[in-house]
């Protein structure tokens, strides 16, 4: 299922420059999600990481499975930041970096939800460029009023 730019903005409270989800490929509602990373070479932190050798921030990486894990748990719960929810970034764990991520790459952002518990929600997540992994991490959101 394609969704559109805008669509993201309907269920991501996040705005540019730190809305870095571009297209939602597909979403299993309670199971998963697949996207796409926003990654042009004209994104503002390329400029300093690092000049003549540019990689895509391993911490923005995170933020972007981060943010597709929000989505995936926004859709299942049938609800938007509009409602008066956010969700929030709780705990990280098992981050590994296992490759660079360069300006242009196509970079699919997997998550799979693991287990919800009032409210926090915990999802292991991957980041691929042309089927191999960059990147995994487990992830813990919350979900909590605005």
């Amino acid at each position: 299922m394609l969704e559109k730019y805008s669509e993201i903005k309907k269920f991501l409270p996040h705005r540019e420059p730190f809305l870095f989800i571009e297209e939602i490929i597909e979403v299993e509602l309670g199971k998963s999600v697949h996207c796409i990373l926003k990654n042009s070479p004209d994104e503002y932190f390329y400029r300093g990481h690092f000049p003549n050798n540019p990689i895509f921030p391993g911490v923005l990486l995170v933020e972007a499975l981060a943010q597709a894990s929000g989505i995936l748990g926004f859709k299942t719960m049938e609800k938007t930041p509009e409602d008066g929810s956010i969700y929030v970034f709780a705990g990280i764990d098992k981050v590994r970096f296992r490759s660079r991520v360069r300006p242009n790459d196509k970079v699919h952002l997997f998550s799979e939800i693991v287990s919800e518990k009032r409210g926090i929600w915990k999802f292991e997540t991957r980041a691929e460029i042309e089927g191999k992994i960059v990147c995994t991490a487990t992830i813990l959101c919350a979900d909590r009023k605005a």
